[in-house]
C-alpha cells in the first residue's frame, strides 16, 4: 500500500505529539512500585469478608460493589486466567476501559500500586495487592473462534459468551460490553511487538485484590486465555472474595504513585 504525503504527516505529527505528552508526563518521576504480594501475605482483616464466590472452570459472576470494597481474585486450584469488565453503578455508558489504563499509565504491564481506568478518565479500581504483576491488558479475552483454533471444532463456553450472558441478566446489552482485561494471563511483547505467554509465572495460591473507587457492577469469566498454550480445555475453579478494604491513607501508594492516577482519583472525586 502507498502512504500518501498527506498520511505520512499525520502519522508523524501524530507520534511527535505521543512523544511530547509522554515527555510530560515522565517529568513527574512515578514512585517506584513494589514487587509482587507474597502468596500468604496480605491476610482478609477479620470480620470484613462480605461474600465469597466459587467460580467453576467455564464459568462467569458478576457482583455490585460499592467504593470502598475490595475483590480478592485467587487461584485456590492452581494457573487459570480471569478475565473482568465493570460499569459504574450510576452510569452504564462508564465502563473500563484498559486501553486508556495502558495510555495513561504508560505501560501495559499492571501490578501492585497501579489503577484501572473508566473510558471517562476516572479511576474504577486500585491494584493494592498482586502476587504475579501479570496480567493481559492488550489482548483481551476467549471468543468462539479463538476456541475453535486453540481446541477444535468442540462446544466449549467462552469469556465473550459469557459477558453476554452476564450483560443480559444485568439488564444490559452486547453494546454495552467493553474488552476485557484478564488477570493470571502471563503476556508480554517483545521489542517488535510480538506477543509471547510466559506459562512459569502464575501458580496455585496467586492473587490480586481490587479496591473499588466508585459504586461499579462488575462481571467475571474463569476461561483459558486465547494465548494459554494447553492443549486440553481445564480451566480449575477460582475464588471471588468480596471484602471492606481498609481505607486508604493519605500517602496511599496507588492514589500517589503516578501524576497520572493523581489526576485520576481528581476526576473521580468531580
Amino acid at each position: 500500500m502507498t502512504v500518501t504525503e498527506d498520511t505520512r504527516l499525520f502519522i508523524e505529527e501524530n507520534k511527535r505529539r505521543y512523544a511530547e505528552l509522554k515527555a510530560a508526563g515522565q517529568k513527574h518521576a512515578p514512585k517506584a512500585l513494589p514487587g509482587p504480594t507474597p502468596r500468604d501475605g496480605a491476610p482478609i482483616p477479620e470480620g470484613a469478608v462480605i461474600h465469597v464466590e466459587t467460580i467453576p472452570g467455564g464459568w462467569y459472576w458478576s457482583t455490585p460493589m460499592a467504593a470502598g470494597e475490595a475483590l480478592r481474585i485467587r487461584l485456590p486450584h492452581g494457573p487459570a486466567a480471569v478475565s473482568m469488565i465493570a460499569w459504574s453503578a450510576a452510569d452504564k455508558t462508564e465502563r473500563l476501559n484498559y486501553a486508556d489504563t495502558v495510555k495513561v499509565q504508560w505501560t501495559s504491564a499492571l501490578g501492585k500500586g497501579r489503577v484501572l481506568f473508566s473510558d471517562m478518565g476516572r479511576v474504577m479500581f486500585s491494584l493494592i495487592e498482586d502476587t504475579t504483576g501479570m496480567h493481559d491488558a492488550l489482548v483481551g479475552g476467549s471468543t468462539a473462534a479463538s476456541n475453535r483454533a486453540r481446541y477444535g471444532e468442540k462446544v466449549l463456553r467462552n469469556t465473550r459468551d459469557n459477558f453476554i450472558l452476564a450483560a443480559g441478566k444485568l439488564g444490559f446489552d452486547k453494546r454495552d460490553i467493553p474488552p476485557a482485561l484478564t488477570f493470571f494471563a502471563p503476556v508480554r511483547t517483545d521489542a517488535e511487538g510480538a506477543f509471547h505467554w510466559l506459562d512459569d509465572k502464575r501458580q496455585a495460591g496467586d492473587f490480586v485484590d481490587l479496591r473499588a473507587e466508585m459504586d461499579l457492577i462488575v462481571a467475571l469469566s474463569n476461561c483459558p486465555h486465547p494465548m494459554d498454550p494447553a492443549s486440553d480445555y481445564a480451566p480449575p475453579a477460582v475464588e471471588a472474595i468480596r471484602f471492606r478494604a481498609p481505607a486508604p491513607a493519605a500517602d496511599d501508594l496507588c492514589r500517589t504513585a503516578t501524576i497520572e492516577a493523581v489526576r485520576g482519583f481528581e476526576n473521580t472525586a468531580r
